[in-house]
């Protein structure tokens, strides 16, 4: 009998330490993901597989009228007052001197889609002219542009009206041009310092390890010579490129990265009194780009520079120093 207590004691012991093991070892549901954050109306998407851990923020296309159509005075030939007449056979406003006051200019405009991984540092020893290594602090911006087909075509009617309609290209090339640009203060007056984007080769054999070492990841001087060709549905293939900064000034704490080439929308302006009768057409006149400008701040100092510190958008209480309203981190400009 106490052998039989003893055997049932002992199966039930086993039995409750199978039970117990086996509830440890069950596999748990998955923890629902946590939301990416976003600057302004900017979407955060997970960075593809090859990349190192980081957040992809994608810049949506922007196209509207005004970039497609504009109204100009002809100078070229209201700078010739002798073309003034009164005729009397048909109206004045028909002259050309005076068609040559209001005159449209409809061209085909597209924009591209610029996602970017948030801009890091890298130190990097930099062949020197004497020959010998410098340590250096690269900064740096790994991003794709994508042909979303994002577009439009404007057209002036027979009617005289002005009409625009949704219209793509391709192909596309992406001629970049990014630019740092600080807006920091000194004495309530604006520190002016910019920093274009140039090729460290040492930089990029080592941010291609970094971020991409099975990818292609493209310097601003090759991505020209790849067309971009509209992509439809969820395929999202574009061009990786990179852009790299050197001895950018330890002490910026406020600065924006514009960003050229996305479309090719531009403006321009003739100034009052600057063309001149004889002038060679289009003397004087000034153009300026669409362009995209990425906000930044960094909280940190110049002793201990940290890509952590990096802050997409803009400080709090300091939006006059990029020219822009509270909260914008990005915004299309004309420059």
């Amino acid at each position: 009998m106490r052998s039989d207590r003893f055997l049932r004691c002992f199966l039930g012991a086993m039995l409750s330490l199978a039970l117990f093991y086996g509830r440890s070892g069950a596999q748990q549901p998955a923890a629902p993901p946590s939301a990416t954050p976003s600057a302004a109306s900017a979407a955060g998407l997970p960075a593809p597989g090859a990349f190192a851990p980081g957040v992809l923020t994608v810049i949506p296309p922007d196209v509207d009228r005004g970039d497609a159509l504009s109204v100009h005075e002809l100078v070229e030939v209201r700078a010739n007052q002798g073309l003034q007449w009164d005729p009397s056979a048909m109206s004045k406003s028909r002259t050309l001197y005076e068609m040559a006051a209001s005159v449209a200019f409809p061209q085909d405009v597209y924009c591209l889609e610029l996602a970017f991984k948030p801009l890091r540092m890298i130190e990097v020893d930099v062949p020197q002219p004497n020959g010998r290594l410098q340590r250096k602090l690269v900064w740096y911006m790994v991003y794709r542009v994508r042909n979303t087909g994002v577009g439009l075509s404007a057209e002036i009617k027979p009617d005289g009206t002005y009409v625009t309609a949704a219209k793509g290209q391709e192909p596309v090339r992406f001629i970049p041009e990014f630019v740092l640009v600080s807006h920091d203060r000194a004495r309530g007056e604006r520190v002016r310092k910019a920093y274009l984007d140039r090729i460290v080769p040492t930089a990029l054999t080592a941010i291609r390890a970094r971020e991409l070492p099975d990818g292609q990841l493209l310097p601003s001087t090759e991505l020209p010579l790849h067309e971009l060709r509209i992509e439809a549905g969820r395929a999202e293939q574009g061009l990786w490129g990179v852009a790299m900064w050197s001895d950018v000034d330890p002490q910026i704490d406020f600065f924006s990265v514009y960003v050229r080439g996305l479309t090719n929308a531009y403006r321009w302006t003739d100034v009052a009194g600057e063309f001149k009768l004889g002038d060679p057409p289009g003397a004087g006149r000034q153009f300026t780009f669409k362009t995209l400008q990425l906000n930044f701040w960094r909280p940190g100092d110049e002793l201990d520079q940290d890509e952590r510190e990096i802050r997409f958008g803009v400080a709090a209480g300091r939006a006059e120093f990029y020219d822009s309203p509270e909260g914008v981190a990005y915004r299309w400009v004309y420059r």
